[in-house]
């Protein structure tokens, strides 16, 4: 079987556990967005932010210390399973302990005073996450993907059970944005009866030898994590913080956040795409290593991701006039400008993990640190040189140049110790035509919504044409 048909067919496999409940996931924003103004929705997303940069912490890279110990020969699966789950409970519990404990504090800090149980809860949602979350890992080494995805999608759905319920039918506005955080929380505590089986028979364990090789191990994964949640989520704490004052006019930095929040999410297309790739592409990679033809192979790969890629970014960026109606209030339409360069900043990513087979093949895993700190530093950077000058357009090209950067930096240095032949200017080609088309396009205004959809299906049947016949000579079955 052709390897690029096999890797795409268990992209659709990996991808299924992830895309399901991602997909319902994105189905509360209509839902939240109908319910609170952009005020109140970035109070959600700021606060989210934090969780994000915590979590990695409260996790401490231990589901990667536990693949790599479990899978050690002569291990004992189930004692690293008991030490890695002892490390993780004991980070995480008493984080989450020191956080309620200091709850008026923090929220005083957070601009939340009044409301302390919002600390509460999301200190008990990052605790259940972290204590369900080497479960989960177990799962995947036990190569149980039905299982793992069943418990995933049976969360969302709870999770939008409860928020349908606690917006719609039990609505008290003294409690407002507190419904989202309380519906997690029990939505997570689901998950706990889920696993009460594995958590009943694990015993906190400490080895004196593997157990501080493990925490060793798991510490630069720790510290690589949180690089890459500055990347993802710093944007959405600088607009709080560097935004000027009436930058919109009578708008304050809250509802540009809550703005930018909410068209954040439409992202989640391309970021799907990229995760369900990745979960295929890893052991693909591995498994092709030794071939004598593996580097035409992996450009080859990459060109065609780029590719798919193009098509998405087109796809959606050509029926924003129709995918707007998802957000529930049309004072988050004036956002939608930065889905485009969001979903672009998304593509790129795909192409860094594709570009970062050579450090993987080559035992030089510290490169992949260094890009993902080098991208932290071009985040935080472009953040606190754009936002004063562009709002949140200047948080999501800061995205773009964060991982164009990367891509970049992983392909210069790739090519000096495992040299791939990728296609750049044919790909970059395809990326620069569909933003040009994208841009054209947004200047035609049609006020029939009919004939508006029809011209960007054709103009997308026409790019998809196109491509297919630039490329229907390499797309041919080869002997």
């Amino acid at each position: 079987m052709n390897p690029i048909k096999k890797l795409a067919g268990e992209t659709a496999i990996y991808g299924l556990g992830t895309i399901v409940p991602r997909l319902f996931n994105f189905l509360l924003l209509p839902l939240h967005t109908a319910v609170f103004a952009p005020e109140a929705y970035g109070i959600i997303t700021y606060l989210y932010a934090f969780v994000a940069f915590i979590n990695v912490v409260y996790m401490w890279g231990m589901e990667t210390a536990y693949f790599r110990f479990a899978t050690r020969p002569g291990a004992d699966a189930k004692q690293v399973f008991n030490l890695a789950q002892t490390v993780v409970v004991t980070i995480s519990f008493s984080l989450s302990l020191l956080f309620i404990a200091f709850k008026y504090p923090l929220a005083s800090y957070l601009n939340i005073s009044g409301n302390e149980q919002y600390i509460t809860w999301l200190a008990g949602i990052m605790a259940i996450d972290a204590l369900v979350a080497i479960p989960f890992a177990r799962l995947r080494l036990e190569k149980k993907p039905i299982t793992f995805a069943s418990a995933k999608i049976i969360n969302v759905v709870v999770l939008l059970v409860l928020n349908y319920y606690f917006l719609r039918v039990q609505y008290d506005e003294k409690i407002g944005i507190g419904y989202v955080f309380l519906a997690n929380l029990l939505g997570n505590a689901v998950l706990i009866l889920f696993f009460l089986k594995q958590l009943a028979e694990w015993r906190p364990t400490y080895h004196r030898e593997i157990t501080p090789a493990m925490f060793s191990y798991a510490y630069p994964v720790m510290l690589t994590g949180v690089a890459g949640m500055i990347n993802e989520m710093f944007s959405r704490l600088t607009l709080e913080w560097w935004l000027p004052q009436n930058f919109y006019p009578g708008k304050d930095a809250t509802y540009a956040l809550g703005v930018f929040g909410a068209c954040y999410k439409y992202a989640v297309f391309m970021n799907l795409a990229v995760q369900s790739f990745r979960f295929a592409a890893e052991p693909f990679f591995f498994s092709h290593a030794q071939d004598k033809k593996s580097p035409e192979l992996f450009a080859q790969v990459n060109h065609y991701f780029v590719i798919a890629g193009c098509m998405i970014l087109l796809a959606v960026s050509l029926n924003l006039d129709i995918l707007k109606y998802i957000l529930g209030d049309a004072q988050y339409w004036e956002g939608l400008v930065v889905v485009p360069i969001l979903l672009t900043a998304y593509l790129f990513l795909g192409i860094y993990y594709n570009l970062s087979v050579w450090f993987k093949l080559t035992d030089r895993t510290y490169f992949g640190t260094l890009f993902s700190v080098g991208g932290a530093i071009v985040t935080i950077a472009a953040n606190y040189l754009l936002i004063p000058v562009l709002g949140y357009l200047g948080s999501s090209l800061g995205a773009l140049l964060c991982y164009t950067s990367m891509a970049a930096a992983c392909y210069a240095t790739g090519q000096k110790y495992f040299p791939i032949p990728y296609r750049i200017g044919k790909s970059l080609l395809y990326i620069l035509s569909a933003l040009l088309i994208i841009y054209i396009s947004a200047r035609v205004v049609m006020d029939n919504q009919w004939l508006a959809s029809a011209f960007h299906a054709g103009i997308l049947v026409m790019y998809c044409g196109l491509v297919y016949i630039l490329e229907r000579r390499s797309l041919q079955p080869t002997a």
